[in-house]
């Protein structure tokens, strides 16, 4: 009789745990609308790094000293708004790719997961990330950079002296001068850099918070914004480092207009050959410093607001839904 209660309880506790288990896994859906609400905050936060990156990575003759004195010459000569050039492409380029990333990279370990325990590889992982990089090339990422580089490298701010008065118009001078093709200017290296930077950033995230706070999804514990926003720093340094030759080629890329004539670069190996001819093997590291300034701080700005939808989600709706 002993036995026969003790199993009863066991099977009781392992249907309780598979229960809990099944109620704390956050759906795709919450982590895309996590991702989105951080890319608003990260974009109005970090939009002059942004448009300093893209100023130093198109100057071929030196005009910038650095990034102090780029950010001050633009602010001196065209006004501290231009600091803030290209931030609704920006900001809505952020909200659509984070939402998507978030989502498919949801999606994807799911597709992934043992079946039997639940448990994702860290190459799953890898492979879920650069998954979730690539379709965000693709589908958001080119196309709103495009936009976004080519007003950013606009001086002034004199409508009548500006060739694209807003993202609207230049997308739609883009498609007319272009064709729609246009707008995917530089896909092949924005899908080399998103891929392996998300790669990298989600099996990072996870083992940084792992490592740093013994924190997994599902576990019940929540971390704080600057638990978040270390974890966030620390995942998005290195995708920078691996991957600056291939934003530079993507900015080049992405800058030159067809109907201006003859293109400089015909394509991602092209460009780095040619770059690295004419001006050096550091040349493709152009604007690394400003990225290093932008993309790990983004990363904790945005996992710190993340994490802290997606806890509050946990603890309303899944935590308190009865077993």
């Amino acid at each position: 009789m002993a036995d026969s209660q003790n199993n009863n309880n066991n099977n009781n506790s392992t249907q309780i745990t598979t229960t809990t288990t099944t109620k704390l896994t956050i759906p795709p859906y919450m982590k895309a609308i996590s991702g989105s609400i951080g890319g608003v905050v990260e974009a109005s936060c970090l939009q002059p790094i942004d448009v300093i990156k893209t100023r130093l990575q198109l100057d071929r003759v030196g005009n910038y000293k650095g990034i102090l004195d780029c950010g001050s010459t633009v602010a001196n000569s065209e006004g501290i708004r231009a600091l803030w050039k290209g931030l609704t492409p920006f900001a809505t380029h952020l909200t659509l790719k984070y939402a998507l990333r978030m989502g498919t990279n949801a999606v994807l370990q799911s597709a992934f997961k043992d079946s039997e325990t639940g448990v994702i590889s860290h190459q799953a992982r890898f492979f879920s990330g650069f998954g979730a990089g690539v379709l965000e090339a693709l589908v958001i990422v080119t196309p709103f950079e495009v936009v976004k580089i080519r007003l950013q490298q606009q001086k002034g701010l004199s409508p009548e002296l500006l060739k694209y008065k807003g993202p609207i118009h230049c997308a739609r001078m883009i498609i007319r001068e272009e064709g729609i093709l246009g707008l995917w200017a530089g896909a092949a290296p924005t899908v080399m850099r998103n891929g392996t930077n998300q790669a990298a950033m989600f099996t990072a995230k996870y083992m940084f918070d792992k490592a740093l706070w013994n924190k997994q999804e599902g576990d019940g514990k929540f971390l704080q914004p600057w638990q978040s926003m270390i974890s966030g720093f620390l995942a998005g340094t290195a995708g920078p480092i691996c991957t600056g030759p291939f934003d530079v080629v993507k900015t080049r890329l992405m800058a030159q207009s067809k109907s201006d004539g003859d293109v400089k670069y015909k394509g991602m190996l092209h460009a780095i050959r040619t770059i690295h001819a004419e001006e050096g093997l550091r040349a493709l590291w152009k604007g690394l410093l400003p990225r290093l300034m932008r993309i790990p701080p983004g990363q904790a700005i945005m996992w710190g607001v993340a994490d802290q939808v997606t806890g509050f989600y946990e603890k309303r709706f899944l935590r308190s839904a009865p077993l």
